[in-house]
C-alpha cells in the first residue's frame, strides 16, 4: 500500500539505557548466550527526525562524534524503516535525521534507541498503525536492546534480553556517567568473558547456569532506595571489559572517591555509569570527573521509552 503522509515531519524520541544488573550465561552453540538484566531508561536521548522520501537514507548530528557510523543499508536505523516497510507493506522511502546524544559502541544502546525511534516514527509517518505486539516483534528481530527502548521505564530481560517483563520502579535515580573517547565492541568484550571463563581466572565468575537477576535489585527499584541498589549493582561483562581497556578501573575508583554510591561498567562498556545520593551530590560528581578531564554528564530514570513528540 502507498499512504500519504499526515505530516511532513514526524519527531520521536527513544532513550539510552543502563544495565544496573547485567548476570551472563554461558556461551552456546549459536554464538549467543542467555542474560538476565535490570534495564533502567535514563535521560539521554536520541531524536530521530522522519521526512517523506521515495528512498532510505539517514544523516547523523548532535552532542557526541558521528563520523564513523555507517549511513548505508546497514545502519540499524535505516534497516528498522525497510522492516516496518516490507511488514506493512508500505511501497515509499523515509529520510531519517538523528541526532545522536547517546555514546556511540558505549554500552547504552544508542543504536537501539535509534532503530526503536525510527520505527515509531515511521509508523506515524506513514499512517501504517502497526499494533504493539507487531511492533515488539518487529523491535526484537533488529536487536536484543531494541524491545527495551521501545519500552523505556525499568524492566527485566531475559534470553538475549528482549524477553521484557515490567519492573516496578519508585522515584528518582541520579546518575553521572563518565563517556570515554573510544568505543567497545560488544562480541569482543563477550568474547573477553568467555576466554577468561574457559581459563577459571579468579576475576570472572564462572557462568550460571540459570542467569537471573538479584532480588536485591527488585527490591531496591521497588523502594526508590538508591543506597539499596547501589549495594546489588552487577555486571559480569564489567571484569572482561575492564581486562580490554585497564583504565576504566581508575575512572571507577575517583567517581567512588568523589560522592559515587557505587559505579558500574555500563552494558559491554566502555560509559561508567556512577550511582548518586541525589542531585546535589550527582552535579558535585559531574564537576569533579569534568575537572579530572572526563566527559560526564548527568542523567536521571527511569524515563519513558520510545515516543513520538510532534508530527
Amino acid at each position: 500500500m502507498t499512504l500519504a503522509a499526515a505530516s511532513p515531519v514526524v519527531h520521536a524520541r527513544a532513550p539510552g539505557k543502563i544495565n544496573v544488573f547485567l548476570a551472563v550465561g554461558a556461551l552456546q552453540d549459536d554464538g549467543y548466550h542467555d542474560l538476565a538484566t535490570a534495564y533502567q531508561a535514563v535521560s539521554l536521548y536520541e531524536d530521530v527526525r522522519a521526512y517523506p522520501a521515495d528512498d532510505f537514507s539517514v544523516s547523523f548530528g548532535g552532542s557526541v562524534d558521528t563520523s564513523a557510523l555507517e549511513v548505508d543499508g546497514s545502519n540499524l536505523a535505516i534497516r528498522a524503516a525497510k522492516l516496518l516497510a516490507r511488514k506493512t507493506g508500505f511501497r515509499g522511502g523515509v529520510r531519517l535525521e538523528i541526532e545522536k546524544n547517546v555514546p556511540i559502541a558505549g554500552g547504552m544502546g544508542g543504536g537501539s534507541a535509534d532503530a526503536a525511534a525510527s520505527l515509531i516514527a515511521c509508523d506515524a509517518l506513514w499512517g501504517t498503525d502497526l499494533g504493539k505486539d507487531d511492533m515488539h516483534a518487529l523491535a526484537a528481530k533488529l536487536g536484543a536492546d531494541v524491545p527495551f527502548a521501545l519500552a523505556g521505564g525499568t524492566a527485566i530481560g531475559t534470553g538475549r534480553g528482549d524477553q521484557l517483563s515490567p519492573a516496578l520502579a519508585q522515584g528518582n535515580f541520579h546518575w553521572v556517567l563518565a563517556i570515554a573517547e573510544f568505543g567497545m565492541s560488544t562480541p569482543a568484550v563477550y568474547s573477553e568473558l568467555d576466554r577468561h571463563r574457559a581459563r577459571h581466572l579468579a576475576d570472572i565468575a564462572p557462568a550460571p547456569a540459570s542467569p537471573q537477576v538479584d532480588a536485591r535489585v527488585l527490591h531496591a527499584l521497588r523502594a526508590g532506595d538508591s543506597a539499596l541498589l547501589a549495594e546489588a549493582l552487577h555486571n559480569d561483562l564489567q571484569a572482561a571489559a575492564l581486562q580490554l581497556a585497564p583504565g576504566l578501573g581508575q575512572i571507577l575508583e575517583l567517581g567512588e572517591a568523589n560522592g559515587a554510591l557505587a559505579g558500574i561498567v555500563s552494558g559491554s562498556g566502555p560509559t561508567l555509569a556512577f550511582l548518586a545520593p541525589d542531585a546535589d551530590t550527582a552535579l558535585e560528581l559531574q564537576v569533579a570527573l569534568s575537572a579530572s578531564r572526563l566527559t560526564a554528564v548527568r542523567a536521571h530514570g527511569p524515563v519513558h521509552g520510545a515516543r513520538v513528540l510532534h508530527s
